[in-house]
């Protein structure tokens, strides 16, 4: 399995703690890069040291929510081509339909139980490292 640089824009540090921690269990060896808003995340971006494979980001954040942070990635010739997966607690329909619209490449939502939360994060990482993916 092809290992990723993952941009994980999360601003609930627990969030952060269990992604690294199913990263772990599984002993995954993919790198992440933690932003805790999209405010941060764009900077992050801007600076064009580490392009990552794929974003994962919550919807849900200070600042620059997860949509707006979408649209100005989208709005960027270099960045829009970078897979972002929404992972979130809303399953508000209107959310789903505004990030498809946006251009999102997924989206998952948050079990409750670790065990699924562990399940739809391995299925996850697992589809994207088989992808063929634009290196830049």
């Amino acid at each position: 399995m092809q290992s990723l640089n993952i941009l994980l824009i999360e601003d609930d540090a627990i969030e952060v703690m269990k992604f690294n921690r199913v990263l772990s269990t599984l002993n995954f060896k993919h790198k992440i890069i933690e932003a805790n808003n999209g405010e941060e995340a764009l900077a992050i971006l801007e600076k064009k040291e580490i392009i990552p494979d794929i974003i994962i980001l919550d919807l849900n954040m200070p600042r620059i929510n997860g949509i707006e942070f979408l649209k100005i990635l989208k709005a960027d010739s270099y960045l829009k081509y970078i897979p972002a997966i929404i992972l979130t607690t809303s399953n508000n329909h209107r959310d789903v339909l505004e990030c498809y619209k946006i251009g999102i490449a997924g989206y998952v939502l948050k079990p409750l139980k670790y065990e699924d939360y562990l399940d739809r994060i391995k299925k996850t990482l697992e589809y994207w490292s088989i992808n063929e993916l634009i290196s830049q």
